[in-house]
């Protein structure tokens, strides 16, 4: 069973679309936008930068992108196919020219180097962690020499109630890679147990991870504080 196969015939009932307007405002108050900014920040976007969103979601991340660089090549992949299409519709309202695309971070539908920054939201956390290394290689794989990925994740504290609500939303659509994974490489269960990472009041060990996939350079940038938890960013160069 491949990656795709899975996604037609599991992901269409994962989530309510009725959802997704409230995961978006939900998301703006737990204090997302702030961390996208900063993150774009550092992204350091220039006319004609390929840039590609691993987990775009509902698309808030890659119209910041396009907004803040209109001259930058945006592209975002999710593995839910409702989210894909509300995002869609974001996008044909703003008039923005983003390429969005149902798929998986674990097998990139992009060539080797084919991108110059990659950027990770809010998303590692929520992966299966057999497949966290798996889907870090994948952005490295499709950067071109100099290009980086920049990541900003959870990783300190346990969420408030309501972050821990809104983010289940998350978890049901990202964690749909992990359900298609395990199947194809027999890990056994769904995955759940260990893709999350906030029951231990901590999430992953981005900086080991990064490094076991092959970045040259990993470098911890800053961090936050919301009404998400605490949150790191990175920058991973190639």
């Amino acid at each position: 069973m491949t990656a795709t196969t899975t996604a037609r015939e599991y992901l269409p009932a994962l989530v309510n679309p009725r959802l997704l307007p409230f995961y978006d405002r939900f998301s703006k108050f737990l204090g997302a936008r702030d961390a996208h900014w900063r993150l774009l920040v550092e992204a350091g976007l220039e006319p004609g930068t390929r840039v590609l969103e691993i987990g775009c979601g509902t698309g808030n991340l890659v119209l910041l992108a396009a907004h803040a660089e209109p001259g930058a090549v945006v592209s975002g992949i999710d593995p839910d196919p409702e989210a894909v299409a509300w995002a869609r519709r974001k996008v044909g309202k703003a008039g923005a020219g983003i390429a969005l695309q149902v798929g998986f971070a674990e097998e990139l539908p992009f060539p080797d180097g084919s991108v110059d920054r990659v950027l990770s939201s809010f998303m590692l956390h929520h992966v299966a962690a057999p497949d966290r290394i798996t889907a870090l290689r994948e952005a490295r794989r499709v950067l071109a020499p100099g290009g980086r990925l920049h990541l900003v994740d959870i990783d300190r504290g346990e969420p408030v109630p309501l972050a821990r609500m809104v983010s289940k939303v998350a978890l049901r659509r990202v964690q749909a890679a992990a359900h298609g994974h395990v199947g194809r490489h027999d890990h056994g269960g769904h995955g759940h147990g260990h893709g999350h990472g906030h029951g231990h009041g901590e999430g992953p060990d981005v900086a080991a991870m990064l490094a076991e996939a092959g970045f040259g350079r990993v470098v911890q940038l800053g961090t936050g504080e919301s009404r998400l938890g605490g949150y790191t960013f990175w920058r991973a160069e190639v």
